[in-house]
């Protein structure tokens, strides 16, 4: 049986990042993740993406826009499933049915529009010590046209502890993103997750 066609999409930096992005090779190549992963995307010519897609063997290409439907299809026309792991540009023009992000922090509360990467944990950190919550978490969720709406299938809280910092929280909630996105996606491109990519109330999650 041939396996599921997964292209990746992570902005990483000019000079990092991509960790989910190798998270999910290694996870390909130890059969925690039975995919093919076909590609990976990013909006950084030279950046830690490619050195990661470079040192794995895994094609890379730079999407430096336009951010529209016709670009984001074509360069996808050969995929069964698009993921998201640290893409920072609006997606538009995919099947919200086949396309999923990873985020770092509880949805919908801490989502949309600005809320990434460090801006999340912060925010997650401010509404600590005000006490009005008491984990973190990582999501996933299906993508639609606007930033982090679409249904959410998948949450793992993370506690947050007294002597936490924003730094220190993102690095717990990295760990556990690293522990679960290979699983969940796993899930995602068997069928296992999945919706009807209209009525959120056709979502089918694992219990």
């Amino acid at each position: 049986m041939n396996k599921p066609k997964l292209i990746i999409f992570a902005s990483g930096s000019k000079t990092g990042g991509g960790s989910g992005f190798e998270n999910l090779v290694r996870a390909s190549r130890d059969g925690i993740l039975d995919a093919e992963i076909l590609t990976v995307i990013s909006n950084h010519e030279n950046g830690g993406v490619r050195e990661k897609a470079d040192r794995l063997g895994i094609p890379f290409v730079h999407f430096n826009g336009p951010w529209a439907a016709e670009q984001y299809q074509e360069i996808t026309k050969d995929a069964d499933y698009v993921a998201l792991s640290g893409w920072l540009k609006l997606v538009v023009g995919l099947n919200p049915r086949t396309t999923f992000n990873i985020h770092p922090g509880p949805l919908p509360r801490f989502g949309g529009t600005g809320m990434y990467g460090h801006h999340v944990h912060e925010a997650v950190m401010e509404a600590y010590h005000r006490g009005e919550v008491t984990h973190s978490a990582v999501s996933m969720h299906f993508v639609t046209e606007k930033y982090d709406e679409g249904p959410i299938f998948f949450s793992m809280p993370v506690e947050i502890l007294p002597n936490d910092t924003a730094e220190t929280l993102a690095l717990r909630v990295n760990q556990a993103e690293h522990k679960y996105q290979p699983i969940i996606t796993n899930y995602v491109v068997h069928g296992i997750i999945f919706w009807d990519g209209v009525n959120p109330e056709s979502l089918k999650t694992i219990t």
